[in-house]
């Protein structure tokens, strides 16, 4: 490997100071705007590829309902969320994330589980992944973590080393890693794993208190997975078969279901909390904030074309009714704008007003014209607000209560302060020995091949979890690890 450095520049040629920590107000956020050059690599990132998503481009979706059955008023002010039996409509997108369209739906990869819920105020969109945390915590990184898990530029293949490389270069991504190369990284069906907001998102209530909150999707059907063997040969027989799967067993009836359950914190406990409550590649163990249940999911319904629907729905973790909010999760805040920004590339500045994304409450903008504009386009109504004919106004009684926020504008160094290695070692140790065995034969074949240094540092990575984890992995790999 050289040694010669060349200097990162933006696309007008002016040299990167840093290209690994976001601009935050202090150093847990939220993102500011001024860090040109994360929109920059984000923005860029959303146009790399024409027509497909860049990720989460192989999916399945399905329409159902969600039914409320508990009162959680107390924590948000959200209609929905007022009283137990409410429900609402809801679409469902499944993919995994590093394939493109026509990839096999069996693969090892984390699973996106977006959900649009279309609530009377408007529509909630939890836009999440099959596991509770990612592989990094800082936005600036997405692109290149994406980029290292794609296609090699010369070979136009999956390249080991590019992956190994990154994640051994980033220690934050070890927690996920052994989520991904463990049991649930092949579900058997789409209908057999739990889904989760990943993020910290927050509620509000009418008394302007704020609740940071985790949210899961438990599946009802069971957790089943798929063992690397079996993976393979449907791979090679039926390349979209969790997409039938889901189809089928929904149009015999088989509705499947999952618990939608939260985990919620106080907003002023997360200052003395013991990690970053804001942190993506970490969990909020359940025995400081236990899960209860708030609804159930139900998927009954087919989409009747599958274009129309599944590849054209469009979701936003922006996309939130009052009681829903955010928080300074950095790759969040990062999300709300790189989200819409990618749809509007992807299928249009008026991709809201399509069927599977159109609210089903009256909508009120003054957003106009644009390409493909299929509706009325707001036809006499004012184009400007504010005006003095009748037309739509805010109104400060939807205000989300202020958050404070502290410290300097800046770019902070992600790792400091942060434990790359207690959760995955914790994980780890959940498995029995027969899950921690399949966990690092998965490792030890993805590596195969990677160059010996690259393996080395991430064996490191390993070890500091837990050492049987890392002297497992060496062995496999006949690497000498003390």
């Amino acid at each position: 490997m050289s040694n010669k450095k060349t200097v990162m520049t933006t696309a007008a040629g002016c040299p990167v100071a840093d290209n690994q920590n976001t601009i935050t107000a202090g150093s847990r956020g939220p993102v500011l705007m001024q860090d040109v050059h994360l929109l920059e690599k984000l923005a860029s990132f959303n146009r790399e590829r024409v027509p497909e998503r860049v990720v989460h481009a192989k999916g399945a979706g399905a329409y159902g309902t969600f039914k409320v059955t508990s009162d959680i008023s107390k924590y948000t002010r959200a209609k929905l969320f007022e009283k137990a039996g409410n429900e609402c409509e809801l679409f469902v997108r499944f993919s995994t994330v590093a394939g493109e369209l026509g990839s096999a739906d069996t693969v090892r990869d984390p699973r996106g589980f977006a959900m649009k819920f279309y609530t009377e105020e408007g529509n909630w969109d939890l836009v999440g992944n099959n596991t509770p945390v990612f592989f990094i915590r800082d936005p600036s990184k997405f692109p290149d973590f994406i980029h290292s898990q794609k296609r090699h530029p010369v070979t136009g293949l999956r390249d080991g080393t590019m992956q190994w490389d990154f994640w051994s270069l980033s220690p934050e991504s070890l927690h996920q890693i052994t989520w991904l190369f463990g049991d649930r990284g092949i579900p058997a069906t789409l209908a057999n794993m739990d889904g989760f907001g990943s993020h910290t998102f927050s509620l509000w209530n009418n008394e302007g208190e704020r609740y940071w909150v985790k949210w899961h999707l438990k599946t009802m059907q069971g957790i089943k997975n798929m063992s690397v063997e079996e993976a393979a040969k449907i791979a090679a027989d039926n390349p979209d078969y969790h997409r039938q799967q889901l189809f089928e067993a929904i149009e015999r009836g088989d509705s499947p279901k999952w618990s939608v359950q939260i985990q919620i914190m106080p907003e002023m406990e997360s200052k003395d909390y013991k990690g970053n409550p804001f942190d993506l590649t970490t969990i909020w163990p359940h025995a400081d904030y236990p899960l209860m249940e708030v609804g159930v999911i139900e998927l009954n319904r087919n989409p009747v074309n599958h274009f129309a629907e599944v590849e054209q729905a469009a979701f936003g973790p922006g996309n939130l009714p009052p009681g829903f909010g955010v928080s300074p999760d950095k790759m969040l805040q990062a999300r709300l704008q790189t989200y819409p920004d990618a749809q509007r590339y992807r299928i249009g500045v008026n991709h809201a007003a399509l069927d599977v994304n159109k609210a089903r409450c009256p909508v009120h903008t003054y957003q106009r014209d644009g390409q493909a504009r299929f509706d009325g386009n707001g036809g006499s109504a004012p184009v400007y607000q504010p005006n003095s004919f009748a037309g739509a106004a805010d109104d400060i009684s939807y205000t989300e209560p202020a958050l404070r926020i502290d410290g300097n504008a800046d770019r902070y160094d992600h790792h400091a302060d942060s434990d790359d290695y207690t959760q995955a070692g914790n994980l780890f140790r959940l498995m029995d020995k027969a899950a921690q065995r399949r966990l690092t034969d998965n490792i030890v074949a993805a590596m195969q091949g990677v160059p010996r240094e690259i393996q080395a540092r991430q064996i490191v990575h390993f070890s500091k979890a837990d050492s049987a984890y890392g002297k497992a992995v060496a062995k496999g790999l006949g690497i000498e690890h003390g």
